[in-house]
């Protein structure tokens, strides 16, 4: 700490020596809900060094803690307080957390109400307890592991036979706030971060903002997880963010209980190949005003038709292989994009501020050459091997694997009772399955994909096929 052997004493602004929070082996049923996978040892526990920052400031963080945490514990009173906010900059940092997060935040304060009925999803996280700021021309990586739920010290089995065992500690990413957090990058936006997680990536409790830097994200669920119910607000003004979900069983790439608004920036997001999960998936709306979205999955959360940039939500009629390559032309034949996502997918939405009212094409290819962040192609010169694509104007297929159309304004469906609503966990931990949608009318397949206003749906997605007139028979092209 400032080129000083940091302190041990708990009342100074930075010390080391804290308890690490972790789910124990070897527990019952009263200890907590989580199995086997989730117990650690004590000696493994042992092994980590945690940091804890007790005092609002700016803290510039640099070098390896390759088994370790950095935690932010200014006072449950903190909360209320507008002057605790920490500002964290990562300048090179690369932390590693076999048994938790990575970086966890128990109490700062917290800018946003936890009031549904005044809930909205325009939130400010400008004066959030915590910023998490990348330094200019930084690498930084932040490896975590996840807490499963610990229940409070005292619990019985009647308590968890009736289901009132109350939760003492649950975190489930490798960066995990229970307040309020943003992300900013220095002035020139050149700072990178890698979170890499055995479960979530990055999960807040309230609203989580990202407004610079290059943040990549790999998980084995949700890539961006905010979870406060018909609250939470998942805010992208700017930077460069890839989600990969697909290192487990399920998750979407960025999930919100509440809201998901894209306003600027470049965000690719990819659930989970296996799983009806989305490349983004909100309870309450998802809003594009701008920048570039790229999201893939086997389920379409729609978008809302309030939003203020064009987008297109795109169905196939088979399941897309990873990195399979597809070429979006204009009315001109010039390309606009060429996109491929990480993990297989059947729905998939773009939006760009090019995506403009007019006639378009679109093609597999097998490659490209541009300028690619991500599976996502820019100025683009050239592609090779077109085979042209067909599709339905309308959202008739999108109800089965190609994804479950919610009802307007973000509503779900209805589930049958005793079941999880919506993909969301039920009480034994599993997701629920997202019942089929009736399928609403489509026009006929056509190699015309026509952009008109802001919603656009294509469904049954395939090769372009020609109809002879003489036989009963077709031709790929």
């Amino acid at each position: 700490m400032d080129g000083e052997a940091i302190s041990t004493d708990s009342e100074s602004a930075v010390y080391a020596g804290a308890d690490i929070v972790y789910y124990k082996e070897g527990q019952d049923s009263t200890y907590g809900a989580g199995n086997e996978d989730d117990g650690h040892s004590e000696e493994e526990a042992a092994e980590h060094t945690v940091v804890t920052i007790t005092k609002a400031g700016t803290y510039r963080v640099s070098g390896t803690l390759s088994k370790g945490q950095i935690a932010i514990d200014l006072g449950e009173d903190s909360r209320d307080d507008e002057s605790a906010v920490v500002n964290l900059i990562l300048d090179n940092a690369d932390i590693t957390c076999t048994v938790a997060s990575g970086i966890v935040v128990y109490n700062a304060y917290e800018c946003g109400s936890d009031d549904t009925e005044t809930a909205t999803k325009d939130v400010d996280t400008t004066n959030a307890g915590v910023h998490i700021i990348l330094a200019d021309d930084s690498e930084n990586t932040v490896n975590g592991s996840h807490v499963a739920k610990i229940y409070k010290e005292g619990t019985t089995q009647e308590d968890v036979d009736a289901g009132n065992a109350k939760k003492q500690w649950k975190f489930d990413a490798a960066i995990d706030s229970l307040v309020s957090i943003a992300f900013d990058a220095e002035e020139e936006g050149t700072g990178t971060l890698a979170v890499n997680s055995d479960n979530e990536g990055i999960e807040t409790s309230r609203h989580l903002t990202i407004n610079g830097g290059t943040i990549t994200i790999n998980s084995n669920d949700d890539a961006i997880n905010a979870n406060e119910d018909g609250v939470s607000v998942i805010t992208i003004n700017g930077g460069v963010l890839t989600c990969n979900a697909g290192g487990g069983k399920e998750g979407d790439g960025i999930d919100s209980n509440g809201w998901i608004v894209i306003n600027d920036g470049v965000v690719v997001s990819a659930a989970n190949a296996t799983s009806q999960d989305s490349g983004v998936d909100s309870d309450n709306g998802i809003y594009i005003n701008g920048g570039t979205v790229l999201a893939s999955g086997n389920m379409y959360d729609e978008v809302s038709e309030d939003s203020e940039q064009a987008f297109v939500a795109l169905s196939f009629a088979d399941s897309v292989e990873a990195g399979q390559m597809f070429a979006l032309k204009n009315a001109d034949g010039e390309i606009v994009t060429v996109f491929s996502a990480a993990n297989d997918f059947q729905t998939l939405v773009y939006s760009s501020s090019e995506l403009t009212d007019g006639d378009y094409t679109l093609y597999e290819i097998s490659s490209a050459e541009g300028v690619a962040v991500s599976g996502l192609y820019t100025e683009v010169t050239s592609v090779s091997d077109e085979v042209q694509l067909q599709g339905s104007k309308g959202a008739g297929g999108f109800g089965r694997m190609g994804g479950g159309m919610g009802k307007p304004n973000g509503e779900r469906p209805e589930m049958p009772e005793g079941e999880a609503p919506d993909g969301q966990n039920g009480p034994d931990g599993q997701k629920g399955e997202r019942p089929d949608m009736p399928e609403d009318s489509s026009e006929q397949a056509s190699s015309v994909f026509t952009i008109s206003g802001i919603s656009n749906a294509f469904s049954r997605i395939s090769e372009l096929t020609i109809e002879s007139s003489e036989e009963e028979s077709s031709t790929n092209v």
